[in-house]
């Protein structure tokens, strides 16, 4: 579904003329064929759209981390390129949660796997991994278990 999505938005780039956007959907495309070609080795199967989003997850986490150093070094127009990526990727990423509904998951989780204390954290983790994927910011989500079990 988000692989379809992501095809037809580049046909639209490409009839639209827009260059930056066609650049970044093609980007996208190749990691996903990229992640394909890893994928035929691999002993378990993830279902497309977990893949095409765990390969969105990463490419934003990375632009994420260029923006922040292009800045830091006075690359300006770099990273405003960095920033015209990140806004095409995050288009095709399930919603994240906020701040409230990651406290209420986090709870959940705990609750299900019966976490007391910092050692229960894995437990933890794994359940709203689980549970919620793609929607939770695992780092922000950590330090947040984190804070709740400490």
């Amino acid at each position: 579904m988000i692989r379809e999505n992501i095809q037809k938005e580049t046909i639209a780039a490409m009839k639209g003329g827009d260059k930056q956007r066609t650049a970044a959907l093609r980007l996208i495309s190749a990691k996903v064929k990229d992640r394909d070609i890893e994928q035929r080795t691999a002993k378990s199967t993830v279902d497309d759209d977990d893949l095409v989003t765990e390969v969105l997850q990463k490419m934003a986490k990375q632009r994420r981390e260029s923006i922040q150093m292009y800045e830091d070094g006075g690359r300006e127009e770099l990273a405003a390129q960095e920033r015209g990526e990140l806004a095409v990727i995050e288009e095709f990423l399930p919603q994240v949660m906020d701040e409230g509904q990651m406290r209420v998951a986090i709870e959940e989780a705990k609750t299900t796997v019966g976490a007391d204390s910092v050692k229960d954290m894995g437990k933890v983790m794994a359940e709203l991994k689980a549970r919620h994927g793609a929607s939770l910011d695992m780092s922000k989500a950590s330090a947040m278990v984190k804070e709740s079990l400490g």
